[in-house]
């Protein structure tokens, strides 16, 4: 019975701790991790900031699981060069040790269930708030006070006198240390949490349950186990995402395999970089030996960045270069719910797309203009049509993520977003329909052998032109909130769309009446009633923007 009543308790205590790191991450993710996420998306190249911007982002948020992730994602959308990414997936790695930290200095230094029961309080009663930045700044210190409370549960379990006749595994040679290094890598991967495990393996040799070099082969074997989110957020992605997961492994891997070969040296640094040497306190060794594991890794590897991504190409071959003719666009569950705003990201780079799409299309109708002969008909009618096609598509699996995005724990602010998202979707099909049909008219009008006079088509010029530039306005600013006076440049150029149209169908109508050719006007007013409702469905997006 004393052996279930402590496996029960261990139970207890380690969801305690797994509860309130997801907690933390969560209520910090919910409060400010779409600034943070929105960083990496517009990643520079520069290597040290990439680096300085994938820690920071890990401490904020206490998961390296959670950054890989993303990095992946926003590689996987094309967001991140695989290049990019390297960086701040190094960071990512030395940003995470930040909760072993945490968990020594905080852990252990005075009694913890005093300090922890006030914080899961306060936090809880902010949480309730119905203000939704104070609900989550209330989860995330509720989660840190839960994180404690499970850590002061592990510390009554993991004692001798409870567990030392089960897990006194303190032998230091080479198997038991293997031994150590094997669980790690197992514990960690179930755990999807190598923070999880490091405080796990802190507790349990603050309490004399694990040696020293067995703490250390333990720590070691995390880092491998630690790469598993970002291998399964990898499956289905283009080439360039599962080298960037591919990338996170190697880095584990041979930062792992270096400090195994030379154990003892590498030990031996730790500890004289510990404050205290070989007086010092273990769980501070243990968080010291995380970091410089990781920090030394990424020294070795950093300058190597170049060959790493080489390798990497190597090892996994390029995608297809056939167009693809189908478009699809998963809702990858492996980013996990708590990355809302990578979910949201993804969709925006998706309607990005879309929009050059149709920008391209668009291009064709000027072409067709003025260029009205059959060349037009034999390089851009079919072209046009497979476009119109692929928009059609991209409109269908583009909703039907934003849809499935609006079930996910989304913020009024996000759910608005979303829904303003589905509007610009639609309008982008609208006009890529708009566009293909302007293109079937021009060909028409060149296969029937319509004739226009100049000055008529010299008129559709301007007309054409201000569509454009309404299209290129939409282009620049899509995803962007547009402010007040952006807002009156879209209100100005519908204002002389309309204008355009009005007086370019009076004078075709007056050109009916004095007895043109009726087929060829009647083409003249649609090709004007096209163009206008393109400039129509580029004003609704601007007024989504500004939402």
């Amino acid at each position: 019975m004393a052996v279930v009543s402590i496996f029960f308790e261990f139970i207890g205590a380690l969801a305690f701790l797994l509860y309130g790191m997801k907690l933390m991450s969560d209520g910090v993710q919910k409060s400010a991790g779409e600034k943070l996420q929105r960083a990496l998306s517009v990643m520079t190249g520069n290597r040290v900031v990439a680096l300085i911007t994938g820690m920071f982002v890990t401490m904020i948020i206490q998961s390296s699981g959670a950054t890989t992730v993303m990095v992946v994602t926003f590689v996987n959308a094309g967001l991140l060069s695989l290049t990019q990414s390297v960086g701040v997936i190094f960071g990512a790695n030395i940003g995470t040790t930040i909760t072993a930290w945490i968990v020594s200095i905080f852990g252990f230094n005075f009694k913890i269930a005093a300090f922890a029961v006030p914080v899961v309080g306060i936090g809880y009663f902010l949480s309730i708030l119905k203000k939704a930045r104070y609900k989550s700044i209330g989860e995330a210190i509720m989660g840190f006070g839960m994180l404690f409370l499970g850590l002061s549960g592990l510390s009554d379990v993991f004692t001798p006198e409870q567990f030392g006749a089960l897990l006194n595994i303190s032998g230091n040679g080479p198997v038991a240390i293997l031994l150590g290094f094997l669980v790690g890598i197992i514990i960690t991967a179930l755990l999807h949490s190598s923070s999880a495990f490091s405080a796990i393996v802190i507790t349990m040799a603050y309490n004399g349950l694990v040696g020293w070099e067995l703490a250390a082969g333990m720590t070691l074997g995390s880092n491998i186990g630690s790469t598993i989110d970002a291998v399964l957020a990898s499956f289905g992605t283009s080439a360039d995402a599962r080298r960037s997961a591919l990338i996170h492994v190697l880095f584990n891997v041979f930062g792992t395999v270096l400090a195994l070969i030379f154990f003892k040296p590498f030990l031996d640094l730790v500890t004289f970089l510990t404050p205290g040497h070989e007086n010092s306190n273990i769980a501070i060794r243990i968080s010291m030996l995380h970091t410089v594991f990781k920090a030394l890794s990424t020294v070795v590897l950093l300058p190597l960045q170049k060959p790493i991504v080489a390798f990497s190409r190597k090892l996994i071959k390029d995608d297809s270069d056939e167009i693809p003719t189908t478009y699809k666009l998963d809702f990858v569950e492996s980013i996990g719910k708590e990355n809302i705003a990578s979910y949201i990201i993804r969709a925006e780079k998706a309607i990005a797309d879309m929009t050059d799409v149709v920008t391209g299309m668009f291009d064709r109708i000027q072409i067709g203009f003025s260029n009205r002969d059959p060349s037009f008909i034999d390089n851009h009618v079919d072209e046009a049509e497979k476009e119109e096609g692929y928009c059609d598509q991209m409109h269908e699996q583009i909703t039907h993520y934003l849809v499935k995005c609006e079930n996910l724990h989304v913020t009024e602010k996000q759910l608005n977003h979303i829904s303003s998202m589905i509007q610009i979707v639609e309008d982008l099909e609208n006009m890529s329909d708009n566009c293909y049909a302007t293109v079937m008219l021009i060909s028409k009008s060149i296969s029937k052998k319509m004739k226009f006079e100049q000055d008529d088509l010299d008129r559709m010029i301007p007309y054409v032109e201000l569509a454009r530039q309404f299209l290129q306005f939409i282009r620049i600013n899509i995803n962007k909130e547009l402010d007040e006076n952006k807002l009156s440049m879209a209100r100005e150029l519908e204002d002389q769309i309309d204008l355009f149209r009005k007086n370019l169908k009076k004078l075709a109508r007056k050109r009916l009446e004095s007895g043109a050719d009726v087929k060829a006007e009647l083409l003249y007013i649609d090709l004007v009633r096209q163009i206008e409702k393109i400039g129509d469905n580029c004003f609704s997006i601007s007024e989504c923007l500004t939402a």
